[in-house]
């Protein structure tokens, strides 16, 4: 017999986050880019009504909660990761009181609101910057960033020689008040994102006021933004090296990964405790190893961390198997839950990713062969949603979209792509408006066109052209996130048994539950391990007990 996809759950069936205890050890939790997400004003940029019109949406997808990229007061020389105001809404997407309708309804839908919070570096025009500009040196506020004079004989050159992950020198000199070349300011990202100096006091405890601010709204955590970076070695040192972005993940640098970073988040986490309703932390932590990951989740201080080393895995069943175990034995001894991501704003999205061959990084340029990087890309996420653990999703993700390769340069926005030797610059591709409808100006993104242009095509890729349709990506991510609310075994827990399986193939159980993902170019054949609950692709089980598992296909069984 030949089967695909079970029926989705009835919602009577789903549960909810807001009935269960430690809600985030395996709750899926959905990414919302806000400008991309949905138009509610036809001015071509998303916006927070946008989202809040398309909660119910969400809910019925089965996530348990919603992360929002950052929303605040900014010049958006970084698409908002350049914050001037951390109490003000933009008005791109709309004022404080649309925050709070936005929280309000997520929570009468039982959906948790988590938001982006960017402790590393500020706007430059943020208040506290330009006053440290206009005051000049000696100012105290530039001691809560890090100014420094410039080396050789008139200050000519960079304090150190680090360089900026988007390209260039981690340092600007400025223009001092009365007309001179003056002190530098670092800024590990673009230069309107000069970083702050987290050994001074004023910058604590504003962000500890920053965190009772929105807490007081009612948002239910943070996705806390370079939260490996925040704290850089005494003095300052110099690096040694070029192309430095090439050993970030590799090496602890004097800028990143610092162990005095913990000191932070640990008064982070008695704030965050004063709270009742189980808030949480999560830390965007690019660490050497799962091992240095694991330190930021420790039981004082934040409750998880992305796992980006499996983001970063190759569609390989031997690496796959390496990752999962690593981190696996990496979380257990501080009794974090494991977190698991395929797609990002940052990163190419997976369907194109594994349309790819490997080892061309997480930004790609191309667009390979789409039809096997979706075949795979669902096979994926159905190998992701059976691990133990929390899963993140990334808006568009559960509709097959590919990332936009092909945008005209005079489009582009990613600060990256406008500086030398740095981040590819490509990650417009993968933040582009998501496509609702089959037709209209932006596909039901909004009335007035997008800020990123869409694809020809985009629409049959769109919620309306595959809701109810058996097969479509759309429908199994919505009967993958059914089956994982009603089955015990699924989501909690720190381990999995392996079972005995081909080459290229993973087999692990969990309770009744068991998966089975085949990585290879072949056909394999696994036993039956009971009832097919779901499939990314048509499998085929034989009267003797036996199934004809496909290339690139994940099974999820369980025992009669």
């Amino acid at each position: 017999m030949s089967q695909h996809s079970a029926d989705p759950a009835p919602t009577s069936a789903l549960a909810t986050v807001a009935d269960r205890r430690d809600w985030w050890r395996d709750a899926v939790i959905y990414q919302v880019y806000p400008r991309s997400f949905a138009d509610s004003n036809g001015d071509g940029m998303g916006d927070l009504e946008g989202v809040r019109s398309r909660l119910p949406y969400l809910r019925d997808l089965g996530v348990d909660a919603v992360w929002l990229s950052p929303f605040y007061a900014s010049p958006q020389a970084d698409a908002g990761y350049d914050v001037a105001d951390y109490r003000a809404v933009d008005p791109m997407f709309g004022n404080l009181l649309d925050a709070d309708a936005l929280i309000r309804d997520a929570h009468d839908l039982a959906l948790r609101i988590i938001v982006d919070l960017v402790p590393n570096h500020s706007s430059d025009q943020h208040e506290w910057f330009k006053r440290a500009l206009a005051e000049g040196p000696g100012s105290p506020l530039r001691e809560r960033y890090h100014f420094r004079a410039g080396k050789g004989a008139n200050g000519e050159l960079p304090p150190n020689d680090w360089e900026s992950i988007f390209g260039g020198p981690a340092w600007t000199r400025v223009t001092e008040p009365d007309g001179t070349p003056g002190e530098w300011y670092l800024h590990l990202f673009a230069p309107e994102q000069p970083d702050f100096n987290w050994d001074h006091p004023a910058v604590g405890d504003e962000f500890r006021s920053i965190l009772r601010f929105w807490l007081d709204m009612g948002v239910d955590g943070f996705r806390i933004d370079v939260a490996h970076g925040l704290v850089k070695a005494d003095g300052l040192p110099d690096l040694g090296s070029h192309d430095q972005v090439k050993l970030l993940g590799n090496d602890v640098m004097p800028f990143f990964d610092q162990d005095g970073v913990h000191e932070v988040y640990r008064a982070w986490r008695i704030v965050l405790d004063e709270y009742a309703g189980e808030r949480i932390f999560v830390a965007e932590a690019w660490t050497p190893t799962i091992e240095r990951t694991a330190n930021y989740v420790r039981p004082d201080e934040l409750h998880q961390a992305f796992n980006f080393q499996y983001l970063s895995t190759h569609w390989d069943a031997e690496e796959l198997r390496s990752c999962v175990d690593r981190t696996l034995d990496a979380m257990r001894p501080v009794g974090a839950p494991a977190t698991w991501v395929l797609s990002n704003h940052d990163v190419t999205r997976h369907a194109t990713r594994f349309a790819n061959p490997a080892g061309l990084g997480t930004q790609i340029r191309t667009a390979g062969d789409r039809e096997l990087g979706l075949r795979r890309a669902r096979a994926a996420t159905l190998l992701m949603l059976a691990l133990p653990g929390s899963a993140y999703l990334y808006q568009g993700e559960e509709l097959g979209l590919p990332d936009v390769v092909d945008l005209p340069d005079e489009v582009r926005q990613d600060p990256a792509y406008f500086r030398g030797a740095g981040q590819d610059g490509f990650r417009d591709g993968c933040r582009v408006p998501i496509p609702w409808t089959r037709d209209g100006s932006s596909y039901g993104f909004g009335s007035g066109g997008s800020w990123l242009p869409q694809p020809s095509g985009w629409g049959e890729l769109s919620v309306e052209a595959q809701s109810g349709v058996a097969g479509s990506t759309l429908e199994l991510y919505r009967s993958a996130l059914a089956v994982r609310s009603e089955q015990a075994d699924l989501g909690a827990g720190d381990r999995v048994e392996w079972l005995k399986a081909p080459e290229g193939v993973l087999a692990f159980r969990r309770g009744a539950f068991v998966c089975t993902t085949n990585t290879g170019g072949e056909a394999a054949t696994v036993p039956a391990y009971g009832r097919v609950l779901l499939a990314s692709g048509e499998v085929t089980v034989t009267d003797d007990g036996e199934a004809k598992l496909p290339a690139d296909t994940t099974v999820w069984w369980i025992a009669d």
